[in-house]
């Protein structure tokens, strides 16, 4: 999507991914190597009651479909970062995950007009509607015809 098409209330879909055991372990393996999400036996005896992905492997799925969605070709080159995120429900192996992505905020800075920003909370859902992330996000464009 170009920055022109964001509006104020816009709903954004994308998904589902698929997420698998293997890429839970080997996420968490490289980047958030805590018991609860590389280790399946003594997962099922935790809190969890089984193996739950990083929050941080959900926040990347998110992104991943956000690119897919809405930034990919656009002049999105990058955030100043996040506010609030969330993390609702566990994520397991076998779930399904979807985005929807509502915009708050699509404007153009006042100061620099070359420059887009977007606001949009996004929320990241299983297969049985629950919410499994929460995030609010801003994206910059780059408006200068330089991108």
């Amino acid at each position: 999507m170009k920055f022109a098409e964001f509006k104020d209330g816009m709903l954004i879909k994308a998904g589902p991914v698929a997420v698998t055991e293997a890429e839970i372990l080997e996420f968490a393996r490289k980047y958030d190597p805590q018991w609860f999400h590389t280790d399946p036996q003594r997962a099922a005896e935790g809190r969890w009651g089984g193996l739950i992905a990083s929050g941080w492997h959900t926040c990347a799925l998110a992104m991943r479909m956000a690119v897919d969605a809405a930034l990919h070709d656009s002049e999105s080159f990058g955030s100043p970062g996040l506010g609030e995120v969330r993390w609702r429900t566990p994520v397991r192996p076998g779930d399904t995950l979807r985005l929807e992505a509502r915009v708050q905020g699509a404007r153009t800075s006042s100061s620099r007009p070359d420059l887009g920003i977007i606001t949009w909370a996004w929320t990241v859902l299983n297969q049985h509607d629950e919410s499994v992330l929460e995030m609010d996000a801003t994206s910059l464009f780059d408006l200068s015809g330089n991108n």
